[in-house]
């Protein structure tokens, strides 16, 4: 499968100024496959160490911090074959298992630049927070990794002249139904597999919906047991409670995040922390609340007032108990719910392409979808499910602050319209991954 993050790998290994890599993502997302697939498509040689659970590779740095003792016994003693700086991708996978590898990467950005090293770990920031570990500051370069977006599971599933053909059309104007058909059949089955590498790799070869089901439903359970293995032990039940309380805390028509809803007699202060582990973890995304839509929108965000999705939509389908038929048959007996699915499915696609989201409310009156920041501007977004684009709160958002452009994502055809002084612009849902090019105002 074609990662994007592939084209980052590339710029990094090209750069002059060059420091290790730190690759962190939740736990699935697909790290050690696209650091192997890197080094295999890249480099002459892959040096690769595993240090969960590996205590003699862990006694090659508690030695000294020579980074040419280190370089010759991990390859001379350990894969009994050199490492060559410039040939050799080193790769450290789940480096949170062992500190002083990572107090290592310090003298290998001072000492040995020309050595290609990344360095991948699930739950680093859980464990940074619970080992109470600290990462060389200034010594290293970081990416940030998520599940397979729309994009790139259209071009897994055998989407590419798709994908390639929509980029030929100009912005704004609507799509023939030889590529509308198409996308909108492949939504209806992300929305139901959605990105974790492992059930869109059993997807794409077999088309079998239950298949897919049974591995969602094994990686869920992986992700519980982790706050057993990795968790504060006083922390474990609140973990389970806040994680079961997702779904149902979306379904409801005011989706914001209430602590007192997830257990009876729970306060937020006693819950707070284990939210923050699943937040640290990568579980769980927060969508903070702005009232005053001003630069920087990071300090106008009430951070008190939010709302949770998970990390995936097909987790959260599969969580929810929304069977794959129900998405295949557009079924109204999850009308309700569908909203907050579709936010759901926006947020990650958001957050994927590096947008850093927020959603508006202005007191009991309205309540917009999400704000983000583009350069100098305030962005914002409508999100509907189906193809009726009337919004209210997005009026009014427009009327009083009259943003120069803003989007309503629904499965209406791409298109654009004035909403008072502002150029809205008609995105579909299965679009958003084009989102920057509208920004851009790319072949328009």
């Amino acid at each position: 499968m074609e990662r994007d993050i592939m084209q980052s790998l590339v710029t990094w290994k090209d750069s002059a100024n060059r420091k290790p890599l730190l690759l962190t993502g939740v736990r699935q997302c697909g790290k050690t496959y696209v650091c192997k697939q890197f080094g295999e498509l890249y480099f002459e040689d892959v040096a690769y160490y595993y240090f969960e659970g590996n205590n003699g590779l862990a006694s090659v740095f508690e030695y000294d911090f020579d980074v040419d003792r280190i370089l010759d016994e991990l390859g001379n003693v350990i894969r009994q074959k050199p490492i060559i700086p410039g040939k050799t991708l080193v790769i450290f996978d789940e480096i949170q298992a062992c500190p002083r590898a990572i107090t290592s990467l310090k003298y290998f950005c001072e000492n040995k630049r020309e050595l290609h090293i990344i360095c991948a770990g699930s739950l680093l920031g859980v464990s940074i927070k619970r080992d109470g570990i600290s990462f060389p500051v200034g010594k290293i370069e970081r990416l940030h990794m998520y599940p397979l977006s729309f994009s790139e599971f259209l071009r897994a599933d055998g989407g590419q002249a798709i994908y390639d053909g929509v980029q030929k059309y100009p912005l704004r104007r609507e799509l023939p139904e030889l590529y509308t058909q198409n996308l909108i059949k492949k939504l209806q089955y992300y929305y139901i597999v959605g990105g974790m590498p492992e059930a869109v790799q059993e997807w794409v070869e077999n088309h079998n919906f239950e298949a897919v089901d049974k591995i969602q439903g094994n990686i869920l359970e992986d992700y519980a047991g982790d706050f057993a293995k990795y968790a504060p032990v006083s922390d474990v039940p609140k973990l389970g409670w806040i994680w079961e309380s997702i779904p149902k805390q979306l379904a409801k028509e005011n989706n914001k995040f209430v602590f007192s809803h997830v257990k009876a007699g729970k306060r937020s202060a006693e819950l707070e922390d284990a939210l923050e582990w699943l937040v640290d973890a990568g579980l769980v995304y927060r969508l903070e609340m702005v009232s005053n839509p001003e630069l920087p929108l990071s300090f106008q965000a009430n951070a008190a007032y939010f709302k949770v999705y998970l990390s995936d939509v097909g987790l959260l389908r599969k969580k929810s108990g929304v069977s794959y038929r129900t998405i295949l048959d557009d079924s109204e007996l999850y009308r309700n719910f569908k909203g907050a699915f579709t936010e759901n499915y926006v947020l990650t696609e958001l957050i994927s392409q590096g947008i850093h989201p927020y959603f508006w409310r202005s007191g009991n009156t309205a309540e917009l979808d999400f704000l983000f920041e583009s350069e100098d501007r305030i962005i914002p977004v409508e999100a509907k499910s189906q193809i009726r684009t009337r919004a209210k709160s997005y009026q009014e958002y427009c009327k009083k602050y009259m943003p120069k452009i803003g989007f309503k994502f629904s499965m209406k055809n791409a298109g654009d319209n004035m909403v008072g002084q502002t150029d809205t612009v008609s995105l579909p849902l299965y679009l958003i991954w084009m989102l920057k090019s509208y920004l851009r105002g790319d072949h328009a």
